[in-house]
């Protein structure tokens, strides 16, 4: 479930969008001021931010700033001020999109969905907790188990359909040891043959492909005499 924060000085405000982004099926974070909102950031990783730029303590100007320093989601601001002047400094700020005081709670949903389907299609490797299964987090390696894509750090690691589907038996099944009987039924959905070697060449294969040193591996752990594993 993709999570917002909501930041807005007027608790009437904060309540009204909250009720139509949880119609929509969105969690909610709900903060009165800027540093309520970096406060909850320090804890809290929400996929977008609605944020009013008229509030104490922090304006909303201020904590798209500090936000923009560490965070990159997508931040909609709003403002009872509908000069193209406060608009300009609120995107140069950092900011998405922009929503002029009062608006339509529809529109300000729509917008919501439109800056989340932009920001994932354009930041494929940006991966959430709340992808429900279809992302797989070993260290600094991702798995998108939809794209099929597998990214270590910033950069894209290519495996061949075979290695992808052995890696994702031992990524699922994080700290169980797999045989190479194990692995080979599972992937090639066929009976092992003891002098079958297929499947220490693909594990080879996967490790010079994914290792800074294939034979210190920290992604696939040999058990020796049992397996492979990935750790916990």
């Amino acid at each position: 479930m993709q999570k917002i924060l909501i930041v807005d000085d007027e608790k009437e405000i904060r309540d009204l969008i909250e009720i139509y982004l949880k119609s929509e099926g969105y969690e909610t974070l709900k903060a009165a001021d800027g540093e309520e909102a970096l406060n909850i950031l320090n804890r809290e990783d929400p996929d977008l931010i609605i944020l009013d730029i008229m509030m104490p303590k922090m304006n909303g100007i201020d904590a798209c700033l500090k936000i923009r320093e560490e965070r990159q989601m997508p931040i909609i601001m709003l403002s009872a001020k509908s000069e193209d002047v406060d608009k300009i400094l609120g995107l140069n700020m950092g900011a998405d999109d922009y929503l002029t005081k009062p608006f339509n709670p529809l529109e300000l949903v729509a917008r919501v969905k439109s800056q989340l389907r932009r920001f994932y299609k354009l930041n494929p490797r940006v991966i959430k907790k709340e992808d429900n299964g279809k992302t797989i987090n070993i260290e600094d390696m991702v798995i998108n188990l939809d794209t099929h894509e597998i990214f270590i750090g910033d950069k894209e690691i290519k495996l061949t359909p075979t290695e992808f589907d052995i890696l994702v038996l031992l990524a699922k099944n994080k700290g169980k040891v797999f045989s190479i009987a194990n692995i080979y039924e599972s992937v090639w959905n066929q009976e092992f043959l003891e002098s079958d070697n297929t499947v220490m060449v693909h594990i080879r294969k996967i490790r010079e492909k994914t290792e800074e040193n294939p034979r210190k591996p920290k992604f696939i752990k040999t058990v020796w005499g049992v397996g492979y594993k990935i750790e916990k």
